[in-house]
């Protein structure tokens, strides 16, 4: 004879990957419900009955990978409050990505890490002198021999007072070798980097359900993209309802560019590496995409050339603000215990691991540890359930005593069951004032069994006092105890 039932679910093992969850949320009782078609989708499961569970299933410490696993051990008649033992408990484990926020990315164009001006003392300094002249500051030509505009050297007078002071000799050296003059001209050596424009956010992650009853596995996997899920076998569907309040430290780079280094050729790149170290995240107001602004990042031949009063300005002028000035000052706060005010790496966690990442996107982790709203739906139709009672004993209580400034106690309680039969209890005491509540705990045991379980006593002050802990109850008969701390 099938019955309304509520299902009470018991958590066995909680864990973390690196990390250790004190515990997980129930958000309500969960229940035996008949099976209704609400819509022609493939999303419905097939069956009479189901066991739908409410529950919350929190991220790792700073948003890392989280690990839980649970059984649903028993279930309460609602008419009598019986508890009754499900026959091959299901196991139920669950497994929470790492969060994330999600970028996309839009290629825009290289820029020099470094740009450089050089100068060249000399007698002869003229726009078309070549390289036995002028050296490095030669014009130069593009791979097809083309003249690239704005690469010609420019020349300033000797004297005190220019770009570069210099002597400008005696009159038999003017008269004689002409008169001593500097060629100067930028060039862009060393590293390049890719310039990206950052798009739109969102946010990541996936949850892996898997239950097992007896050698039956079913699973499924959801995400923000991908919210409610059907098994193959129609055993199993998990709705994602949402987070619990938002996550609101998400930063949004819409204003800004990311950086990264070159690696291969010029232009969209096939892959963005891994040298986080030298990834930055800088405002857009800081470069300049046509190249034609001074002191910008992105600077080109033509800005640097068309400065107005170009001798009489500092050696250096219009290549300042660049990626290596921002690169060199996170440098300096670094080596002073600060955080970067520009790379990513230290400023972000778990730096562009998402999965399928590739050259259009990157992403940075959520550190907000928040609950993830699950709705399990199990098909209970072939869930047997077995009812008997047996009478258990409290055998003996003990806890260590434990210094006030300590986080928490352990009692220890053994009981035994000294029936005729396997059956289900639960164990639970209530405490005085000044100790948290502690969870009640579910287990099975077969005749004359002996378990020992564990309870920690948390006390909710560092004072140091007396309490009390008493009426403890055992499966279904009343076995007192009473302790004190």
């Amino acid at each position: 004879m099938r019955r309304h039932y509520e299902v009470i679910f018991l958590i066995f093992c909680i864990f973390l990957s690196y990390f250790t969850v004190q515990s997980i949320e129930i958000l309500s009782k969960s229940k035996l419900e008949r099976c209704e078609k609400a819509s022609d989708s493939d999303n419905d499961l097939n069956c009479t009955r189901k066991i739908v569970l409410n529950m919350a299933v929190p991220s790792g410490s700073s948003g890392g990978e989280a690990s839980i696993v649970a059984e649903i051990a028993e279930v309460e008649e609602n008419a009598t409050d019986l508890m009754e033992t499900v026959r091959v408990p299901p196991v139920i484990t669950i497994n929470k990505t790492a969060a994330y926020a999600l970028y996309e990315l839009t290629y825009i164009r290289d820029v020099a890490y470094k740009p450089e001006e050089y100068y060249v003392k000399t007698r002869k300094c003229d726009r078309d002198a070549g390289a036995n002249v002028v050296k490095i500051c030669e014009r130069l030509q593009d791979e097809n021999g083309h003249i690239i505009e704005h690469s010609q050297p420019l020349c300033c007078p000797c004297g005190p007072q220019r770009r570069v002071p210099s002597s400008c000799g005696n009159f038999f050296d003017k008269l004689m070798k002409g008169k001593a003059n500097t060629a100067h001209c930028v060039r862009f050596p060393g590293d390049w980097f890719h310039v990206f424009g950052i798009g739109q956010r969102s946010m990541g992650f996936s949850v892996r359900i898997e239950v097992k009853t007896g050698s039956k596995v079913s699973e499924v996997t959801v995400g923000p993209e991908n919210r409610t899920v059907t098994s193959k076998d129609n055993f199993l569907r998990v709705n994602l309802i949402g987070d619990f309040v938002g996550y609101s430290n998400i930063p949004s780079f819409e204003d800004f560019y990311l950086v990264i280094p070159r690696q291969g050729e010029p232009g969209q790149p096939q892959d963005l590496g891994r040298n986080f170290s030298m990834w930055m995240l800088l405002e857009r107001v800081r470069f300049t995409l046509d190249g034609v602004e001074c002191n910008k990042i992105g600077v080109s031949y033509e800005a640097f050339s068309g400065q107005p009063n170009f001798c009489a300005s500092p050696f250096w002028s219009c290549l300042h603000n660049q990626l290596w000035n921002f690169h060199d000052a996170d440098q300096n706060r670094i080596r002073r215990k600060q955080l970067p005010l520009y790379g990513v790496e230290g400023r972000f966690e778990r730096i562009n691991q998402h999965p399928n990442a590739g050259t259009h996107s990157f992403s940075i982790g959520i550190t907000e540890v928040l609950n993830t709203n699950l709705l399990i739906e199990l098909t209970a139709d072939d869930i047997e359930y077995v009812y008997q009672r047996s009478p258990g004993k409290l055998l003996s209580f003990t806890i260590p005593t434990f210094e006030a400034l300590t986080q928490f106690g352990v009692a220890t309680v053994s009981a035994e069951n000294i029936g005729e039969v396997e059956a289900s209890y639960s164990l639970t005491f209530d405490c005085s004032r000044g100790v948290s509540l502690m969870e009640e705990q579910f287990f099975i045991l077969k005749p004359n069994e002996i378990t020992i379980r564990s309870f920690k006593i948390y006390p909710t002050t560092d004072k140091a006092a007396r309490y009390v802990c008493a009426d403890c109850s055992l499966s279904t008969t009343k076995d007192q105890c009473k302790w004190f701390l």
